[in-house]
């Protein structure tokens, strides 16, 4: 997975030419990288190109032009994007109304680390979650995590070899079963394990 560069990022005056394009491209890209979890969670597998836009965009809001601000940016996003070995997530967790929500994450504190992904008969791969910062305390869990699921060598060769993928919970307030990931989904994940099987 190619990397994030100081100088391949785009200036504010460029990125504002090029934004609306851009947005729409990263857009249709996402449609092929989300997996929903029952009704209230949403999987995001971000890549090279999801961060990009993400530190673009924060570049943009925070007008962040000089070059300490700029290197922030890269620290802070440049961790999400997988390094060909595993997959990385944003995790959204969605209740439309308020007071439910709050709620629900009272409930449902620690479910970041009960989210997990299996390739076919191979153990079920839990998420490492929020290594960035710590997003829940003993009242609630945030609505918003960061995950991380390590593939081993076995995995992803059987993933390549057309291995049924899926993906559930396992929270006793949000038990989601086996989900089925197919399609143009499965293809997007599986072109993100670039690793070299013979190491």
């Amino acid at each position: 997975m190619p990397q994030i560069t100081r100088d391949s990022l785009m200036t504010l005056e460029a990125y504002a030419k090029a934004r609306q394009e851009f947005r729409a491209k990263v857009m249709a890209h996402k449609k092929n990288r989300k997996v929903y979890l029952g009704e209230n969670v949403t999987l995001i597998f971000e890549d090279e190109l999801t961060i990009r836009y993400q530190i673009q965009e924060m570049l943009r809001v925070e007008k962040i032009f000089e070059e300490e601000g700029i290197l922030d940016e890269l620290d802070a996003y440049g961790p999400l994007v997988p390094d060909g070995g595993n997959w990385k997530a944003t995790m959204m967790i969605e209740y439309p109304d308020p007071v439910e929500r709050a709620a629900r994450l009272a409930e449902l504190t620690g479910i970041e680390d009960r989210v997990w992904v299996r390739v076919h008969d191979h153990d079920p791969v839990y998420a490492i979650a929020d290594e960035d910062l710590e997003r829940e305390n003993a009242e609630k869990t945030s609505s918003v995590h960061f995950l991380r699921f390590e593939l081993g060598n076995g995995m992803i060769k059987a993933l390549r070899q057309g291995a049924p993928l899926s993906m559930g919970i396992a929270h006793p307030a949000y038990e989601v079963p086996a989900k089925p990931v197919t399609g143009t989904v499965r293809d997007a994940l599986i072109n993100d394990l670039t690793a070299d099987l013979a190491t």
